[in-house]
């Protein structure tokens, strides 16, 4: 294990600049100079560790989710015993991270897959994972919230962990459109507003 104090090695540093960098700038506008000169390495360090920018696109994309996936993990809304509370709680945790500026609340993946859908297969793949894994994680507490309430519906616990993720990836373009994260804090309110409907208990 490395020390606490290790620095970052130089693949590090450029998946670290790559996931603030393509935020602010979106990916077709950010360079590999650019991404060089943030993450402070050379352009032969860079393609001794990435063939191509799309290969880095990729790497960013999976570093993003192994980052935001330990954090999700070790967030509080975990703690509720009751599984709706746990998933009313996800969605104000999310709600609780719209901080700082546009760039910084924003999702990484968001902004790779409205470029490169369709042109950078690779990417749209490694982006299709990311929200999709990060979906799944919520399915165990959306089934649980369905039996408990006697829900029997035509949806299921894998369409509304996905509609949760449009929702949220929905709040972010507007909050690009808007500048701002009230309109994103808004639309999450909706969210909130919408599940706890959802989940009423079924009449007997």
């Amino acid at each position: 294990m490395p020390s606490p104090t290790a620095k970052p090695n130089a693949k590090l540093k450029i998946l670290d600049a790559a996931l603030s960098v393509i935020r602010a700038k979106g990916y077709s506008a950010t360079t590999v100079d650019e991404l060089c000169a943030t993450a402070g390495v050379t352009k032969g360090a860079f393609f001794h560790h990435f063939k191509s920018k799309d290969e880095l696109g990729v790497a960013a994309a999976e570093h993003w989710s192994e980052t935001t996936g330990a954090k999700f993990a070790a967030a509080p809304y975990h703690d509720h015993a009751d599984p709706l509370d746990r998933l009313l709680a996800y969605v104000a945790f999310r709600k609780a991270l719209l901080q700082g500026g546009v760039p910084e609340f924003t999702c990484l993946i968001g902004t790779l897959v409205q470029e490169t859908y369709e042109t950078v297969p690779t990417i749209r793949e490694a982006c299709d994972r990311s929200i999709s894994g990060h979906a799944e994680t919520l399915e165990a507490d959306i089934e649980a919230a369905m039996r408990g309430r006697g829900l029997s519906s035509e949806w299921t616990a894998k369409s509304l962990a996905l509609h949760i993720q449009a929702v949220l990836q929905g709040a972010f373009i507007l909050a690009k459109a808007k500048g701002g994260a009230e309109i994103a804090a808004d639309s999450i309110d909706h969210l909130t507003r919408y599940l706890e409907q959802l989940f009423r208990p079924a009449k007997s």
